[in-house]
């Protein structure tokens, strides 16, 4: 029970380090506690995508009207769209299945526990316990939905991101507390199903981590929509004792209650850390996580850690980035370390959201002198003919150097758009090799062309 490799946790972190260490030829087994794929497959990024799509096509049908089009009678199987979004799960997670055997990677199914020696050993469902040995292991664990003392999650009246993609009914009304990435995609998704929704957010913004014009325009985009935001509230308690709940939300105006169905707890994600053996094998955490260095060892020489369980970025993206850095690392390579400044942040609530590097505050706080450029989408061709006018696309660069130091888009399908910045970034391009780019048209993307003019006074079609 040997292997060069063993993983604990099979996310999009885990999975795609044993996908790469197979390819470089080590014997590699992979430990998954309940389903291939992870949170990210399973609850997560897939499922929430298979469930905002049918919101949108929801909203299409609804304004088909906006097209020249008539559509009667138009309603939704809410059943039925929990239904599909969890087949398309299902099918991710089978299609990792098979990237395991095609790999000939050991899938060892169970709960994982790491030993001192390199060791992890294994109690399966039936309650066999199995001792597993390996040159090196990847601890890959996670995270799950961070709970507040004022939001006890009970599953059923205040719930997570778990259960608000797997409702059995839809509610009349929800209260979302938290507008990170999380927050703002159910709050879209179920008043685009017809629940009235209401956001609290104890920051100034929503979507705090973003460029504040960013969040302003969501602010709008929402409230426009009809979603109540309500932003430096907190909630100090909920009463579950009636049929519903009864939310208290303290204000700059003082208190408020709000009477609702469920309330959606999104606030953040914690760590998978605890009862999986850091203690007994003597691994350092700080603030909740892992600690490691650059190429994700821990202090224990022969245990490394990736993704939302260590410090950076709780992605999935960025978990496969340090998972292959890892595991390169360990077969001889002599792979770059990761630059969290060049990681793109992507919100898939409408509009869209997407963002890379700094924003112009942080720019500024940074000491660069800074040239912004900006774009809207009510003057692009494309956006106008597609119906999605909402939202700009917003560059930064050194006005010196013309470095490239952020990007930050809000829009349709805007997430689909950031990677030409990232790639930009990582090649070092300057604010005028974008201008002098030629971008097709009409495209959504020229807004970035559009938007690096601006920022040099070139800019055309403003």
């Amino acid at each position: 029970m040997n292997f060069d490799l063993i993983v604990l946790g099979s996310g999009p972190g885990g999975y795609v380090a044993a996908i790469r260490a197979a390819q470089l030829g080590l014997k590699t087994a992979i430990v998954e506690r309940e389903s291939l794929g992870g949170i990210c497959l399973n609850w997560g990024c897939i499922p929430t995508k298979a469930l905002l799509k049918s919101a949108n096509v929801f909203e299409y049908l609804n304004h088909a009207e906006d097209y020249g089009l008539i559509a009667e009678k138009v309603d939704k199987d809410f059943g039925a769209v929990v239904k599909r979004s969890r087949g398309v799960a299902n099918g991710m997670s089978k299609g990792i299945e098979f990237l395991m055997k095609k790999n000939k990677i050991e899938v060892i199914m169970g709960e994982g526990t790491l030993k001192p020696g390199k060791k992890i050993s294994v109690k399966a469902a039936d309650g066999k316990t199995t001792e597993y040995s390996a040159n090196n292991i990847i601890i890959a664990t996670g995270a799950r939905s961070r709970e507040l003392p004022a939001l006890k999650q009970d599953g059923k009246k205040i719930i997570g991101y778990r259960q608000a993609m797997n409702l059995s009914s839809q509610p009349k009304k929800m209260v979302v507390v938290g507008s990170g990435a999380i927050g703002v995609e159910f709050a879209y998704f179920y008043k685009a199903m017809g629940t009235e929704v209401t956001v609290i957010e104890f920051l100034p913004n929503v979507v705090p981590v973003e460029d504040e014009e960013v969040s302003k325009q969501l602010e709008r985009s929402f409230k426009k929509m009809g979603i109540k935001i309500m932003t430096s509230s907190e909630v100090t308690k909920v009463d579950t004792s009636g049929a519903g709940c009864k939310v208290t939300v303290k204000t700059k105006k003082g208190e408020e209650i709000i009477e609702c169905d469920v309330v959606l707890s999104a606030v953040g994600v914690a760590a998978n850390i605890e009862n999986i053996g850091l203690e007994a094998v003597g691994i350092k955490t700080e603030k909740g996580k892992i600690a490691v260095d650059e190429f994700y060892n821990t202090n224990v020489p022969g245990y490394l850690a990736i993704g939302d369980c260590v410090p950076g970025q709780a992605l999935a993206h960025v978990a496969s980035a340090e998972g292959i850095i890892a595991v390169e690392k360990i077969a001889g390579h002599h792979p770059q370390a990761l630059d969290y400044n060049n990681i793109p942040g992507c919100t898939y609530c409408s509009p869209e959201i997407a963002s890379v590097g700094y924003t112009e505050k942080a720019a500024k706080e940074a000491g660069f002198d800074i040239k912004v450029g900006k774009f809207p989408f009510s003057a692009s061709g494309k956006a106008s003919a597609a119906g999605a006018k909402d939202g700009f696309v917003k560059v930064i660069f050194d006005a010196k150097y013309g470095e490239f130091l952020g990007a930050h888009l809000i829009g349709a399908n805007v997430t689909e758009m950031i990677a030409e910045v990232v790639v930009a970034r990582k090649l070092e391009t300057t604010g005028m090799e974008i201008v002098k780019s030629v971008h097709p048209h009409p495209t959504m993307s020229e807004a970035i062309m559009e938007a690096a003019a601006a920022a040099y006074d070139e800019v055309i079609h403003l």
